[in-house]
């Protein structure tokens, strides 16, 4: 299974795993693949804490760091510091969303955050915040690629990092965006199909990933998108990827720091249980479905905001969920791809690392044997 972006990154698998949990991005890469931390929702401040303590348990394995700075969001353009920025879009909030996500909760009696636990409503999101935390993660040696999730970076964000010797890589739903990617120098494309978790297009995977190959060569594509066995893996490879970006395996990991409420809910899903919905961040984001997203539909609500209005009416309501999981189930923002109907054991990540690597072995030999034998 060894590609090219494994000789590039001196990684042993080309297999590349987003997570917000630090622990998993140690143990991944500690197993042979490459842990990606999802930078957005921290302080810069909080993701020094963060890569810090990576940096001083993953040995001498690389890792990446993942940051939003969308192609197109309210306050695009704007020459603001972070924190005039962040006024300004407050502002443009109207007060029927803070009174629907308010009863929302109360109707399902999830409790108020602590004062000193509020936390703070754009972290990330755009080029003004987004601009501090790779600020932090150049600071970081052991970081050999900054990702980002929704859009072509800025140019001069995609200058600076490439700059120190890092590859810069950029997640994309159409061969379209792709050519956008490419064109602006990104070093690693990701092709997410409309099966995988967070935000997503509407192309299947299996569509998707050959047209972004074909469309983009010889810059590297790694596949994405409802990959949670090692026949995706080998399927992604017989695409022409060099390797797979994987997330939702990583939510019913024992490293994971997902609360057991949350992780129970995931491993009851099927695949018919999630949705694509703007109710959370204001972009089409697959999660499982439930009474937060059914009440966001209603033609009696108000309608989601574009990004990042929506995340910063909702940013209160996420830590709340988080803290009060148990009883917060129907209402909770659980962000996983189709691929959750196939997550029902708790595994260490090594375990997941081996299994991908066995069964893509596996399939190979599998195809192998259809081969005409003289």
């Amino acid at each position: 299974m060894r590609t090219e972006l494994c000789e590039r990154l001196g990684i042993e698998f080309p297999i590349f795993a987003f997570t917000h949990c630090r622990d998993v991005v140690v143990a991944v890469s500690q197993a042979g693949g490459f842990g990606v931390l999802g930078a957005v929702g921290f302080s810069p401040e909080q993701l020094a804490i963060e890569l810090k303590w990576i940096d001083e348990h993953i040995g001498d394995h690389p890792y990446g760091v993942d940051i939003v700075i969308p192609g197109k969001y309210e306050g695009q353009g704007a020459d603001l510091s972070p924190d005039e920025l962040e006024e300004k879009l407050r502002s443009m909030i109207p007060a029927t969303h803070r009174s629907f996500v308010k009863q929302i909760l109360a109707e399902h009696g999830v409790p108020e955050l602590p004062e000193d636990e509020r936390p703070r409503e754009l972290l990330g999101w755009t080029a003004a915040t987004a601009a501090p935390q790779v600020e932090t993660i150049l600071q970081h040696e052991k970081v050999r690629l900054v990702a980002n999730a929704l859009g072509t970076p800025p140019a001069d964000i995609i200058a600076e990092i490439k700059g120190t010797g890092r590859l810069v890589a950029a997640l994309c739903g159409s061969a379209r965006h792709a050519l956008r990617h490419k064109e602006a120098g990104i070093d690693i494309i990701v092709a997410q199909g409309s099966e995988g978790g967070g935000h997503t297009g509407e192309v299947g995977s299996i569509v998707l990933w050959p047209e972004v190959v074909d469309a983009v060569a010889p810059t590297p594509v790694l596949a994405a998108g409802g990959i949670g066995n090692g026949r995706q893996v080998a399927a992604a490879l017989a695409t022409g990827c060099e390797g797979v970006w994987t997330g939702s395996l990583w939510l019913t990991v024992e490293e994971a720091e997902v609360p057991r409420p949350q992780m129970e809910s995931l491993l009851r899903a099927t695949s018919h249980d999630t949705v694509r919905s703007r109710s959370w961040t204001g972009k089409p984001c697959r999660m499982l479905r439930n009474d937060w997203t059914e009440a966001w539909e209603r033609p009696d609500t108000p309608d989601p905001l574009p990004m990042p209005l929506q995340f910063m009416v909702t940013s209160e309501a996420v830590a709340r969920v988080h803290r009060y999981a148990r009883v917060a189930q129907p209402v909770a923002f659980n962000p996983v791809g189709q691929i959750v109907g196939s997550m029902k054991e708790i595994r260490t990540c090594r375990e997941v690392i081996q299994g991908l690597v066995e069964e893509y072995l596996d399939a190979v030999e599998r195809l192998n044997s259809l081969l005409p034998r003289d």
